[in-house]
């Protein structure tokens, strides 16, 4: 004996597909417009640098080379780190960067042997870059 469900269970209303596609569209839409926004805004900050070379100085001082792609008529600040054999930080220095290549001397505590760039921001760019 076979019975047919939509007479056992009842048909599902006739509005309910129609809105569920339309819903599921409107949420891939935004879902899809924030992907965008973010790849976009992620993809091209304000300002980046790298850290192209260092040379140590003397036992309290090490110079380093950061080259900073800045956008014109933004303010930017910059932290470069020193570190010792040891890993520990000896010197730390902020400065304010001018598009291209910056050169700038670290004083330490006592003799550093490498240094890392910590970034740079700006005031709408607070993850350093």
């Amino acid at each position: 004996m076979t019975t047919d469900l939509a007479d056992r269970y009842g048909s599902p209303a006739r509005w309910r597909r129609p809105v569920t596609i339309a819903v599921t569209a409107a949420l891939a839409v935004v879902g899809l417009t924030w992907l965008a926004w973010a790849a976009w805004f992620h993809g091209t900050p304000e300002v980046t640098s790298e850290v192209v070379t260092y040379e140590v100085v003397s036992d309290h001082a090490i110079d380093a080379r950061v080259d900073v792609d800045l956008t014109e008529g933004v303010t930017a600040s910059c932290r470069v780190r020193a570190y010792a054999e040891d890993h520990t930080t000896v010197g730390e220095l902020a400065f304010e960067p001018v598009d291209g290549t910056n050169t700038v001397t670290i004083r330490t505590e006592r003799r550093a042997t490498s240094v890392e760039k910590v970034g740079c921001t700006t005031a709408d760019q607070p993850r350093p870059r």
